[in-house]
């Protein structure tokens, strides 16, 4: 029986995420960059924190909630995928297993195709999806969502052998660069770096192949799709990241949160803290790496 490429990326996804964890061991952490707010962060082995000190959740009536069952898919890896046993894997089912220990509830993990999820939260086949949705204004029409526990920024990539070191409007004047058409991360260097030459391909495979063939100085788009294509074997070590992390919401989006039915502020409340206490614990920084030998940030 034929292997999707979604189901063969995400058997292979543990070995891939592995052999990268082992390269980032010896390699080691490469210089500091500056992100768009003015954080300094090191440039490959960057833990996002969307979580403010000062702003602590309060701690809600947790004895109210006896089970979570989450609703995931299987289909992004390295959030979502199918393990060795059939049974769903990755970060985001970690972190919701991380979410029940801490609130003390059993925990089941359920997964359905991604575009019917936010359908059977509704039909209450299940108390909270967690399955990378974004939060924005057409998704909470159907779901309340939890604050934010990751967002997806906007890199450049290069080639390895490249003298392009950081990525400013003024520093990559007249060069190429690829760009997936008609995404919002075309929008944002048609606005932002309006003396590049832009190449728009019509899917990632063109727009990296580009890259890979000289074709283009320059690769924008995804963080998060480009980590997991820098970290596993389709770039043969060809590309690395340079500069950002781009963050902009008006191009980027606010985040991705967990959904829950709507009104159902107990559970999103209990999340909310739950999630705060991953990362003042260190787990989420624990868990981050794991996933995320190569850091999109």
């Amino acid at each position: 029986m034929a292997i999707s490429r979604k189901r063969l990326v995400g058997i292979l996804w543990p070995l891939i995420w592995i052999a990268g964890i082992m390269l980032w061991v010896f390699v080691g952490a490469s210089p500091m960059v500056a992100a768009e707010d003015g954080v300094i962060l090191p440039r490959e082995a960057v833990v996002p924190g969307f979580w403010d000190p000062r702003r602590r959740p309060e701690r809600p009536d947790l004895s109210r909630i006896q089970t979570i069952r989450f609703l995931t898919d299987l289909d992004y890896p390295p959030f979502d995928y199918a393990g060795p046993d059939g049974n769903p894997a990755g970060f985001n089912v970690d972190l919701a297993r991380h979410l029940c220990d801490e609130i003390k509830a059993t925990c089941t993990i359920q997964a359905r195709r991604f575009d019917t999820l936010l359908d059977a939260l509704d039909d209450n086949r299940g108390d909270a999806v967690i399955a990378s949705i974004a939060s924005t204004v057409a998704t909470r029409q159907h779901a309340d969502f939890t604050d934010p526990y990751y967002r997806s920024p906007a890199r450049f990539v290069a080639r390895v052998d490249s003298p392009i070191h950081d990525v400013l409007p003024e520093l990559v004047e007249g060069k190429k660069i690829a760009v997936i058409a008609g995404t919002a991360h075309e929008a944002y260097l048609k606005e932002m770096f309006t003396e590049a030459q832009l190449l728009p391909y019509p899917n990632a495979e063109a727009a990296r192949a580009a890259l890979r063939n000289k074709d283009a100085d320059l690769l924008f788009g995804d963080g998060i799709s480009l980590a997991f294509w820098l970290n596993g074997t389709d770039s043969a070590g060809c590309c690395a990241f340079r500069g950002g992390p781009f963050l902009d919401s008006r191009f980027f989006g606010e985040g991705v949160g967990i959904a829950v039915k709507p009104g159902n502020d107990l559970l999103r409340q209990a999340l909310n803290w739950a999630l705060f206490r991953q990362w003042e614990k260190g787990t989420y920084t624990d868990l981050w790496l794991r996933y995320f030998p190569i850091s999109p940030f």
